[in-house]
């Protein structure tokens, strides 16, 4: 039945990996089960059989699906059934994407889809990394136009040494966490964070991982060679070479005067006659091609600016090519939140605001990796406005999600521990205004909003991204740094770094080309050192430290421990104790299962007054301790004392008063409030209590 079913298996940094193909997904163009350890996904790869009209880009999607069932799980949504990606299938999706479309045809038009199904999830096998080859292996076999293959790998550092595709447990004590891909001569995608690892060991990790891609890539092209579809012919978009020479021709010198400028605003202005006085010449003699007209107008500012950097060594703002734009740095300027902090870099312009918030505001997580909570949150908007268009707001997309997750990748290495400081943390980046590089402005932003919130980080983070211009005829390279957006949009690399003065704690890069070798990445991590430390200098003038105490708007906290056996006492049953701690102080507590109790309290003697009152409740109770109490029932024989919330004893009627008592009304009732000594706890925790002992002899 399935006589076109095969299995490759290779070794992949000393475990097991295998493909099946030709059971699964018949009509996809391509299809592969991969089997790495225990996980197991499943990737397709498909492409329309026209062009989509009027697009002057691949229309490329890359999703990676998480199935709860992989580990065992039902959704805890209402509809019991996975919604909308998590955060992380989103940035899954992403790691995928980069290395894969700058390898497709850049004049092919046609939809292509690559999904990556995970099935099974085996913690020792991270699931994006099976995915990630089998994406390459489906688009490799299939019948879809590609320049491929390429692999991918991770990467750890555990007490010194370099471990490839690292465990469950040597990931939790890894300093670095780093996902390295490549083609087979070059490095194209890079992602990693890191414990403040210094560039020598950054570079060696990259390289390590590189080389066991390699061996991947290798074995990806004799599986092709094997049983890979003839590739489909399909409609070139390639821009008319005519065309554009006659345009170049004729707008050259123009856009040359346009571009001229470092504010994208007046780089804007002049371009817009341009556009229009191309559209009045040409759009009666190509009256289809207005897309193809825009792009030739594209092709000719990327010519201009590639050549001023590769012949003339000249920026369109006129930096030279390792200076930064200016900076500014503030602290503070936003009332009433708990901390905020705005870095602007020439016309990139991004805010921060930190809010402080309870242990159990924690974002809970329903996916399928092993953390299933996080403290501290990064997220990032970047509206219209910030780059002077207009367009609804619909939510984050991948975008967001992805610049988010990188500055929260930067700055996680410097947060202190719960214990130190038993906050969660948000932080939400607005970018104010776009000119290239805000992931990175967010989390300078970010250090600053931190440490104006109060928060005691190990080190203040900053960012800059680099970039590459590099000519296919002469090999000529030119490393950047501080791109801003035009040459970010018309260059072949975006590669940011962040970190400390000690060390990187996160990057990035992005490329166009089909990839970059060892002396550019070592060149690149080099001018991004320097451009950190530059502006470390410059944040530091402003804040040197984070502030002694948190804003009088943040929750103030109250930490001490209890006995495990007396969490139960202060919770009460169904929380009715504590429900009427809060109820009485206004503060919200936090208590762990290792006795550690947290108050926050907005007024410091509402969190004094919480305290006591756990004290009181998780106090043992000792024979000759003295209570002010409260009588809460009386009987025949006695009446009951409340002595502490929840915990009550008994005195006799005989232990009433000095003389005989008839009836226990004629000294107390229900209500009052009398003093009273424990005389007694009997083998069943009975409290027995005295008022007699406590009253003078007559």
């Amino acid at each position: 039945m399935f006589e076109n079913f095969r299995v490759f298996e290779t070794e992949f940094a000393g475990r097991k990996m295998t493909f099946e193909t030709g059971k699964m997904c018949c009509q996809a163009g391509g299809s592969v089960l991969v089997r790495y350890g225990e996980t197991t996904v499943l990737v397709n790869a498909t492409a329309s059989a026209k062009p989509r009209d009027g697009i002057d880009f691949l229309p490329l999607s890359v999703d990676f699906e998480e199935k709860l069932y992989a580990v065992g799980k039902i959704p805890g949504s209402f509809l019991k059934r996975e919604g909308r990606p998590s955060d992380k299938a989103v940035l899954s999706s992403r790691v995928v994407d980069r290395p894969i479309r700058p390898l497709f045809p850049k004049d092919m038009r046609n939809d292509v889809s690559v999904v990556m199904t995970v099935l099974s999830v085996d913690p020792d096998c991270v699931p994006e990394i099976a995915g990630m080859i089998g994406a390459s292996m489906a688009l490799s076999i299939s019948d879809i136009p590609w320049n491929g293959p390429i692999a991918g790998i991770n990467v750890g550092l555990v007490d010194g040494e370099i471990i490839l595709t690292p465990n469950a447990e040597q990931r939790q004590k890894s300093d670095l966490q780093l996902t390295v891909a490549g083609t087979a001569e070059k490095v194209c995608m890079i992602e990693a964070g890191a414990n403040e690892v210094d560039d020598d060991t950054m570079l060696e990790a990259i390289m390590k991982g590189f080389a066991e891609v390699q061996k991947m890539v290798a074995f990806i092209k004799e599986v092709q060679a094997e049983i890979g579809k003839p590739k489909f012919t399909f409609e070139s978009q390639e821009i008319d070479h005519d065309l554009f020479e006659a345009i170049k021709d004729e707008f050259i010198e123009d856009v040359r005067a346009a571009m001229d400028t470092d504010d994208k605003n007046i780089r804007d202005e002049r371009m817009r006659p341009i556009y229009d006085r191309l559209h009045a010449e040409y759009d009666e003699k190509y009256p289809e091609q207005g897309a193809m007209l825009d792009e030739c107008i594209y092709k000719l500012q990327k010519f201009v600016v590639r050549r001023w950097l590769l012949d003339d060594g000249k920026r369109v703002d006129g930096r030279g090519m390792d200076e930064i734009r200016p900076l500014d740095a503030e602290v503070g300027i936003i009332p009433r939140v708990h901390g905020s902090g705005m870095f602007t870099r020439g016309q990139t312009q991004v805010l921060t605001i930190a809010t402080l918030g309870t242990i159990r505001e924690a974002q809970i997580l329903d996916g399928i990796d092993e953390q299933t909570s996080k403290r501290y949150i990064h997220q990032y908007n970047m509206p219209s406005y910030s780059v002077g268009e207009t367009r609804p707001s619909r939510g984050p997309g991948r975008r967001e999600i992805g610049h988010g997750a990188l500055a929260e990748r930067a700055l996680e290495p410097v947060i202190p521990s719960v214990e130190e400081f038993p906050y969660t943390m948000r932080l939400v980046s607005e970018v104010l205004s776009s000119n290239g590089s805000t992931s990175m402005a967010s989390v300078c932003g970010s250090t600053l909003s931190l440490m104006d919130a109060g928060v005691p980080i190990k080190a203040p983070v900053a960012g800059a991204a680099m970039g590459l211009i590099k000519d296919t005829e002469s090999d000529k390279v030119v490393v950047l740094t501080d791109i801003q957006g035009l040459e970010d949009f018309l260059g072949d690399m975006d590669f940011k770094v962040a970190g400390t003065a000690k060390g990187i704690t996160a990057i990035q890069m992005d490329i166009k080309i089909k990839g970059i070798d060892e002396p550019i990445l070592k060149r690149a991590l080099a001018q991004a050192h320097d451009a950190r430390m530059f502006i470390l200098g410059k944040m530091l003038a402003v804040l040197d430290k984070p502030r002694a105490d948190v804003s009088k708007y943040a929750p103030k906290t109250i930490v001490f421990h209890i006995k495990t056996d007396k969490i139960r006492e202060v919770i009460g049953p169904g929380g009715k104790m504590i429900n009427k701690i809060i109820d009485e102080t206004g503060v919200k507590i936090d208590i762990e299962d290792s006795g550690r109790v947290v108050i926050y309290a907005a007024d410091q003697e509402a969190g004094k007054k919480a305290k006591k009152m756990i004290d009181a409740i998780a106090k043992d109770i000792e024979v000759g301790d003295v209570y002010l109490g409260t009588v809460v029932r009386i009987m025949p024989f006695g009446a009951f004392v409340e002595l502490l919330p929840g915990k009550d004893g008994m005195v006799h009627i005989s232990k009433l008063a000095k003389e005989r008592v008839e009836k226990v009304e004629d000294v107390v009732n229900i209500g009052d409030q009398i003093m009273v000594k424990v005389i007694e706890i009997d083998d069943k925790g009975r409290v027995n209590l005295s008022r007699k002992d406590l009253l003078p002899d007559k």
